[in-house]
């Protein structure tokens, strides 16, 4: 008997990065077919990283990356994320995940499966409808030292400043989010 073809969706999924106060989170509609590699993809580009260290996703005990071949990272034990869909795993609205970036760093991310919508194929996917506040720089140490370095920022006085300043490459605006620049940098994804 043939298997049935699996009805598709609209997910609109929260992301926020954990431990960010204020919070620094995104809102996204992607499709229910989406690969988590994919997702991968996504993320990064409407949280503002770069693609330059691991990542995996935890479903449960279960976690999710890309195959590892060097180092000592092949004996992890992630199953592919090339291999398995956001239908696949997701059992209903409200449903929670977690993505991590950048392993020395560790942005941990919430990814909450807000509402599940009727597929609509006008509907340009996958898309960020809202967010808030700027992403932290890639390769500066965390959530904690992302706070040290804003601190530092506010106060030209600092010995620290004109450092930063030069390493960020300029003035960084904390508050900075452009959701049509993130909009049409998803929609060579698609």
């Amino acid at each position: 008997m043939p298997k049935a073809k699996a009805e598709k969706h609209i997910y609109q999924l929260k992301v926020t990065l954990k431990y960010s106060k204020p919070p620094i989170w995104r809102r996204l509609l992607v499709a229910s077919d989406t690969t988590l590699a994919k997702l991968h993809d996504i993320l990064q580009i409407t949280m503002g990283w770069e693609d330059a260290h691991l990542h995996h996703f935890k479903i449960g005990e279960v976690y999710y990356s890309k195959p590892m071949t060097m180092f000592d990272m092949e004996d992890l034990d992630n199953e592919d994320s090339h291999k398995v869909k956001l239908s696949q795993i997701v059992t209903g609205e409200k449903f929670k995940f977690l993505y991590e970036y950048d392993f020395g760093d560790s942005w941990y991310h919430e990814i909450v499966v807000e509402k599940i919508l009727p597929h609509d194929s006008q509907q340009p996917l996958p898309r960020c409808i809202t967010g808030k506040l700027a992403c932290p720089p890639e390769d500066i140490g965390g959530i904690g030292r992302y706070y040290w370095v804003l601190e530092v920022l506010e106060h030209r006085e600092d010995p620290e400043y004109e450092d930063l300043l030069e390493w960020l490459g300029g003035d960084f605006d904390p508050d900075a989010f452009d959701m049509d620049a993130i909009n049409q940098e998803l929609s060579r994804l698609s």
